[in-house]
């Protein structure tokens, strides 16, 4: 979530802060005066009708972790600008202020004086075959996991609970194989999607798992500039200097949905790609940290993957 492609007007933006809780919606169309509605249905709509008479209205949220969904989805309909940004940043805004107490009413202020600070950008909304690929492909994440907690207990587990084991990690297998027959098919019925996850995977490496990881949570890719992609994975390094000091740049941050599985699929063309594993092996006899030239083949990877989104001409070296 980062604050760039902001949009530049003539005309003041009205910054309506929104905190999200799983039952309420506590908002501030004015300074000091909150109102609420329920986190339903019809409280969004309401909330929606009482924003139709201030047309510069953009909401601006935290991050809930999916109390929001609804609530996005519901604004982007109505064509209400909305911005969600990270609860961490809000937080920090709030402790460089030396705001320590939190309610709602403090929580609604408080995020309107950092939108007025920071202006975050518009959140571009994804459609809904983009929300149902997210969701297939958060449900594969948890089977996956629980999968690979069984496997490990299954190694010293003892023989009555060992059949035990087997017959569950049996069973996520079934699950998991299902789900990603499930993501196949939701790419194959829609064609930009389709067309998309083909050209992604021409780069050696990327996979179907990448490729739909992706377009669920990088819907950015192929519209912005290397750099500005490169930081929303967090595969960018960062400058740490001060005077005649020059620190070890590090790279940290963004989309860790989309950094994890990249990284998994850098280890493989860093041993198996004609063009990456040649740099990988290079930058090991230079001496680099082995896993500060993996970071380094990602950067290359989601580099050559925007660009093959952004330039249909543009052709892969053999």
């Amino acid at each position: 979530m980062n604050s760039h492609c902001k949009t530049e007007s003539t005309e003041p933006v009205q910054y309506v802060p929104l905190d999200v809780s799983k039952r309420r919606l506590d908002y501030g169309l004015q300074p000091g005066r909150l109102a609420a509605v329920t986190n339903t249905r019809e409280g969004i709509a309401t909330l929606i009708q009482r924003l139709a008479g201030h047309p510069r209205a953009q909401v601006v949220c935290e991050a809930t972790g999916g109390y929001e969904r609804a609530l996005l989805a519901a604004l982007g309909e109505a064509k209400i600008a909305v911005s969600r940004v990270p609860p961490g940043r809000v937080r920090a805004f709030a402790r460089a202020e030396g705001l320590r107490a939190k309610t709602d009413r403090i929580d609604v202020e408080l995020l309107r004086r950092y939108a007025v600070a920071m202006q975050p950008r518009v959140e571009i909304l994804p459609g809904p075959e983009v929300e149902v690929l997210r969701e297939l492909l958060e449900h594969r994440r948890q089977l996956d996991e629980q999968r690979v907690l069984f496997s490990n207990r299954c190694e010293t587990a003892g023989p009555t609970l060992l059949g035990l084991l087997e017959g569950q990690r049996a069973h996520l297998e079934r699950s998991l194989q299902e789900v990603e027959a499930r993501i196949r098919d939701h790419i194959g019925t829609h064609e930009p999607l389709r067309t998309k996850s083909e050209r992604l995977q021409q780069l050696q490496g990327c996979g179907p798992v990448l490729a739909a990881t992706l377009l669920a949570y990088l819907p950015e890719l192929g519209r912005l500039e290397d750099k500005q992609v490169a930081g929303l994975v967090g595969v960018a390094p960062h400058a740490h200097d001060s005077g005649e000091r020059t620190g070890p740049r590090h790279a940290h941050g963004g989309r860790i949905a989309v950094r994890n599985v990249l990284y998994m699929a850098a280890v493989s063309a860093a041993h198996h790609n004609p063009v990456l594993a040649p740099f990988y092996q290079r930058l090991l006899a230079e001496g680099k940290p082995a896993k500060v030239a993996i970071v380094a083949v990602m950067r290359k990877m989601i580099v050559t993957l925007n660009h093959l989104l952004r330039d249909p001409n543009f052709t892969l070296a053999n």
